[in-house]
Formats: structure tokens, sequence, C-alpha cells
């Protein structure tokens, strides 16, 4: 492959045709460890099939983990924190095809936002049985971009949503009403009735579902007024209380005492909290199907300053259940992507509530780790202080 490291060379300073400096192979195996761990990069040397071989110091510090830890794991489940046993893992994948490649990417087991590089190593058999793999940390500007372009994305996957959901609204709401006159202007039996009313709630059920397309990449008038988050937050949990007493599930609170307000429709932003708190029930659910102490819910609440230095709200809904991987991360916000089970869910709850606090100037994101938790984010704008 043109495109791999070459690493039979044995003159000092030589380059691979990639044009990076290979190393002389006359230096020791110890010296090779320490120039290895002396990268403050973490890397990471394994086998097409993705089992780790060799790591750094970095990654271990990264990672959180020992070597023990490390060594012999599926790259995905030290990187990515692991996978739901019916999806495969993109990188994994993308290993098997022995090929190069660089991207910006989330890895939730390094804790963090990274430029990952995929280099293969072509030893003297020109055969690859290594792959070198390289992560470096992105700034906070970097990060900035790669937000920037994500919420791009959903934007334009909401622009087609709601274009493709105008187009559906005007043949089913001619659908209901010829069926909504078949049932007023003639006569049928009970079967027939029953039948016609079937068309009517099938074509609504469309309605409600284009509506809720239509909500999530438009603005929508709406009656706001300034509102105290942490009200929002407590109405929401007198809503489903005994539901999560009733599933054993532990509720943390942390929501400070600041007066600050947020002008928002207090109603859309229930209807976020009580979204959000059903998928961790969910996820809590699964992971532990009866009492447990790790069966906890946390909800807080806070100001602080984003990576703009705009003050926000910042509201965080965390929960300790199975979690999710990190294929799934960068699609969890688009309308129809579900978790779930087929039948269990729509795919629209998180879309929609992305499209109101987008509508409300804030920024949603996740971040979760495989059976150890998922966390939701939000930040939303604040406004005036309840005293004035």
């Amino acid at each position: 492959m043109n495109d791999a490291i070459d690493t039979s060379r044995t003159t000092p300073g030589a380059t691979s045709d990639t044009g990076l400096t290979v190393l002389p192979q006359c230096l020791s195996p110890d010296q090779w460890k320490h120039i290895f761990n002396g990268i403050e990069l973490p890397c990471l040397l394994v086998q097409p099939n993705g089992i780790i071989i060799e790591a750094n110091e970095a990654t271990l510090k990264a990672a959180r983990k020992s070597r023990h830890e490390v060594i012999g794991r599926g790259v995905c489940q030290i990187i990515h924190g692991g996978r739901w046993p019916h999806l495969p893992c993109p990188l994994e994948e993308f290993l098997k095809n022995c090929a190069m490649k660089v991207e910006e990417t989330r890895l939730p087991g390094l804790h963090g936002e990274y430029l990952f590089s995929i280099m293969p190593i072509k030893g003297a058999d020109e055969t690859i049985d290594m792959i070198l793999l390289t992560a470096r940390e992105l700034s906070s500007d970097e990060i900035r971009k790669v937000d920037y372009m994500r919420n791009s994305k959903l934007a334009a996957i909401g622009e087609l949503a709601a274009g493709v959901a105008h187009e559906i609204n005007n043949p089913i709401t001619g659908i209901i009403n010829f069926a909504q006159i078949l049932l007023d202007s003639y006569k049928f039996d009970s079967a027939g009735i029953e039948m016609i009313q079937k068309i009517i709630e099938e074509g609504e059920r469309i309605a409600s579902i284009t509506r809720h397309l239509i909500s999530f990449a438009r603005e929508d008038i709406s009656v706001r007024e300034p509102v105290n988050p942490a009200e929002i937050i407590y109405s929401s949990l007198a809503l489903v209380s005994h539901q999560l007493k009733r599933d054993g599930i532990i509720l943390a609170t942390h929501i400070c005492n600041d007066t600050t307000l947020i002008d928002a429709d207090f109603k859309k932003l229930q209807q976020v909290m009580l979204n959000l708190i059903s998928n961790s029930r969910y996820a809590l659910n699964r992971r532990h199907p009866g009492a447990s102490s790790g069966k906890v819910l946390e909800i807080s609440c806070n100001y602080a300053n984003n990576d703009e230095g705009i003050r926000v709200c910042r509201i965080v809904v965390k929960d300790y259940g199975t979690g999710l991987p990190q294929s799934l991360l960068e699609h969890i916000f688009e309308p129809f992507f579900s978790t779930k089970p087929p039948g269990e869910g729509t795919g629209l709850g998180l879309s929609i509530s992305y499209g109101i606090i987008k509508e409300h100037g804030g920024n949603m994101s996740v971040n979760s780790i495989m059976e150890q938790f998922t966390e939701m984010i939000i930040d939303l704008p604040v406004g005036m202080r309840a005293d004035g």
C-alpha cells in the first residue's frame, strides 16, 4: 500500500512514502519503548482485527486505565467505551481495510475530542500486521469548529425533513377530509365505519409526525416569558416522581439558588425535560431491572460561561444506565433515529427536543460511555434576575 508506513528501512533519518521520518531499526527494544512512551499524544499499536498490542503512557493517562486493562483488549472498548453486541464498531470495521484515515471525532474512552489518525505499518515482507493510532486533543477553537459542522449537518437534515413533511402534509390532509366526508355522507355497516375511522386515525398519526418534523426545523411562534429554570425542572419531576419511585430510581438534584431568569416557553422546555427523564428512566431500567444502589438519575442546574464566554444556564440530565456506543452519538438528534427496539420509540423525541433548545437560542449535546453513563447537556442563554 502506498499510504502505509514502511519500517523496513534502516537508514537513519530516512522518510517513508507518507513523509514520516522512520527511525533506524538498530535501536534496542528499551530505546524504542522509551521513545514510544515519551510521545505526549495517546498512541496505540493495534492488529487489523482491532486488538491492542501496545499503548503508551499518554494513552493510559487519557483512558484512566492501567496497562493490564488496555493491552489485549479491543480498541473500541478502550477509546469508545464499548459497543452493543448487535452493532459493529465503524472503527474496527475500517481497520480491517488497513487504510489510512484522519478525522476529528469524540473519543469517550479518552474523555475528549481528538484529531484521530490511523496509520498502517508495513513490515519488511510488505504485509501489514500492525496499525498505529494516534490522537491529538482538539483545541477549544477546533472543538467549536467541529460543533458548528455538526450543527450545520443537523440543520440541513432538519430542512430536508421539513420539506418532505410539507409535501406529505397536503395529501394526508386530503385523505383525512375525504374519509370524514365518506363517514358523514354515506351509510356503512359497522365494519365499514370501523375501517374508515381507522383511516382517519392513521392519517392523524401521520399528520402528527409531519408537524413534529416541521417543528424540528422551523422556529415556532410561541409565548415566551422570563422563567426560573429551576421551576421547569421541579414541575417536570412532580409529574414523573411516582414513576421514578416505582422503578426504584434514586433521584439526586443539584440545583443552584441563583435567581437569574431565562426567556423561554415554559411548556416547551418542560416537554424537553420530560423527554430526557423518560430516556434516562428507560436506560436505567434496562441496566438495572430491579432495585440497585447504582440506579441513579442526577439532574443539575447551574450557571456558567460557555466556550465563547457567554453566560448560560446549564442543565444536565445524567443517568448511570446502559450508556450509548460512540457510533450512535453522532446521530441521536436526527429525526427517526432511535436506540430503542422497533415499536418502542419513534426516534422523534430527541430531535424535537434539540429543535426546541435551538429555537431558544441554546445548545444541546450528549456525552456517554457504554455501561457507565449518559449525560444530556443543555445550555440556555440567560436574561434578567428575578430580584431586578
